[in-house]
């Protein structure tokens, strides 16, 4: 075959190549946007769940906070100053009667929800052989509990809508778990206890509901410069031992988190559900 033929056969290839084939393909910005949906997010007033709130934000959402109560409006201005509508509704997430109400209230107020983001979580550090029977329950209600009331009511309403012709499906749960839905840790049996059953609770009800058009995921942080980690960064032992383990060589931030949810909150991640998404520097690959 001769180098004219070749040139030919390549014309001939992108001539029976239509234009329209090219539109069909969705953008990376239109598969990562959030217009025009409705997120509710716990835990967004600091840290991590504020980066994820803002990021979600800054995607197209409309954000729901759900905080123990209005004194904290940094995220609020942050998501209105970026043009988005922002709403707080407050609730004790240690009480499940206020967790109960929580989504039939947004919903009588004629919300939408499409986004559900939980992120609010306790910690409480004691000898094992020495961990009071309160401060256990506690932890279970915030970080287990009030995720399974939330999943369930949230995801009995994204199964009445349609799908959103933004992502493709009924709507997205983000839940937060740990390095320790994989590991034990050190006196704190109750958040690992609490953040394995995440990682579960997240599988059991993406078995049902991905094939309906909702997809259910969690992300499970490694070591991040945050307030719950404070007695951690305050003693040098442990802050050492910790950081020589990271491959990445430094702590997570808060902004690591921005990209991973609205990733997951997208038509960006159509095909993922029922996944534990690890954002740890590497730590569980070594």
């Amino acid at each position: 075959m001769t180098r004219k033929s070749l040139v030919k056969i390549s014309i001939v290839i992108l001539d029976g190549f239509e234009i329209g084939d090219m539109a069909e393909t969705p953008s990376v910005h239109t598969m990562f946007s959030l217009e025009g949906h409705t997120a509710l997010v716990t835990g967004g007033t600091r840290g991590i769940g504020q980066a994820v709130a803002i990021a979600l934000a800054e995607a197209g959402a409309d954000v729901l906070l759900v905080q123990r109560d209005e004194t904290s409006t940094t995220t609020l201005h942050a998501i209105r100053n970026l043009g988005r509508k922002a709403t707080i509704y407050t609730a004790d997430l240690s009480s499940p009667e206020q967790v109960s109400a929580l989504v039939p209230k947004v919903l009588s107020d004629g919300h939408e929800i499409r986004i559900l983001v939980n992120c609010a979580g306790i910690q409480r550090r004691h000898p094992s052989e020495e961990f009071p029977s309160s401060d256990f329950n506690e932890v279970i209600q915030v970080n287990l509990n009030t995720v399974f009331t939330l999943c369930r009511d949230v995801g009995a309403h994204l199964l009445t809508l349609e799908p959103s012709p933004v992502t493709g499906r009924r709507g997205s749960i983000i839940n937060f778990a740990s390095l320790l839905t994989f590991q034990g840790g050190l006196t704190v049996p109750a958040y690992a206890a609490s953040k394995g059953a995440v990682g579960q609770l997240t599988k059991s009800f993406a078995n049902e509901w991905t094939a309906r058009g909702i997809t259910v995921n969690a992300i499970a942080p490694g070591y991040i410069e945050t307030e719950m980690n404070t007695a951690l960064l305050n003693n040098p032992e442990r802050l050492a031992s910790i950081s020589a383990r990271i491959p990445a060589g430094r702590w997570g931030s808060p902004e690591d988190f921005k990209g991973t949810a609205v990733y997951l909150a997208s038509k960006a991640s159509a095909y993922v559900s029922g996944h534990v998404l690890v954002v740890d520097g590497g730590w569980m690959g070594r």
